[in-house]
């Protein structure tokens, strides 16, 4: 593939062998039996992900990639889904059934990668990759960082994020403006919310959107009571809340009758 292609697809492919070996060892294989990597490219982290005790899958939206994949990995026949993870419908494939997911993503939807992901928390008990290290860092950030935010919030409701090592631009080709930031996500044992999960939601999007506000002004599109307006959580800034407090928030909101 030609490197304008690459950038077309936003994505920069991994050269360095042991770096690949290294993401494909984050995964735990515990309590899931099939992987689904996203954006294999030339396969360079598949081929580690081969060697495992595990049923891998990969979703490539490229047709050039694919071809390579199906002449070069025969192990891979019948599991290469030529499809935009994003739009595709999983369960074609797994059928509710468990499944890690793991790649180096590209960078432009790799935060859309992570929303999906959420939305199928249900199926997907570990999760692991790649990003920009920005992106990588703030989805594991903890309360009162200036990076921390709706992406950290909605991720460790769920899951336990943990940031593993960091990736220089030149192991890539081409190589990004930016270093890299490899993460881990293990699926909490209890990961319900014990709040309306949709309201949830929509206070943490909200919060943020005014993030230098303080909850009693970017939450004031929520008709509040004048009681629940009194309550101390509402002088702080959504920064300030871990997502145990954003729980809490939520069932103060809930019991408002908003």
């Amino acid at each position: 593939m030609s490197v304008k292609a690459k950038k077309h697809l936003g994505q920069h492919f991994l050269t360095d062998e042991s770096i690949a070996e290294k993401i494909a060892d984050s995964i735990s294989l515990e309590n899931y039996s099939k992987v689904l990597e996203i954006g294999p490219g030339m396969g360079v982290l598949t081929k580690y992900l081969l060697e495992k005790p595990t049923d891998t899958f990969v979703i490539e939206i490229d047709t050039e990639s694919v071809e390579y994949l199906e002449q070069n990995y025969p192990k891979l026949k019948g599991k290469i889904i030529s499809k935009d993870f994003l739009k595709y419908n999983l369960n074609e494939v797994f059928n509710g059934e468990s499944f890690a997911i793991i790649g180096n993503f590209p960078y432009n939807i790799s935060t859309q990668i992570v929303f999906k992901a959420l939305e199928m928390r249900n199926q997907v008990p570990e999760f692991a990759g790649m990003f920009q290290k920005e992106v990588a860092q703030r989805i594991c950030e903890k309360k009162g960082s200036k990076v921390y935010g709706i992406l950290s919030v909605l991720t460790q409701a769920f899951y336990e994020a943990e940031y593993l090592f960091t990736v220089p631009p030149d192991v890539f080709d081409p190589p990004p403006k930016v270093d890299s930031g490899v993460l881990r996500l293990k699926r909490k044992e209890d990961f319900s919310l014990s709040c309306d999960e949709k309201l949830f939601f929509r206070v943490v999007k909200t919060a943020f959107q005014q993030r230098r506000k303080t909850l009693r002004n970017s939450l004031k599109t929520f008709d509040f009571s004048d009681s629940l307006k009194e309550d101390i959580i509402f002088d702080l800034r959504p920064e300030q809340l871990s997502v145990e407090s954003f729980i809490e928030l939520t069932q103060k909101i809930e019991a408002d009758g908003v």
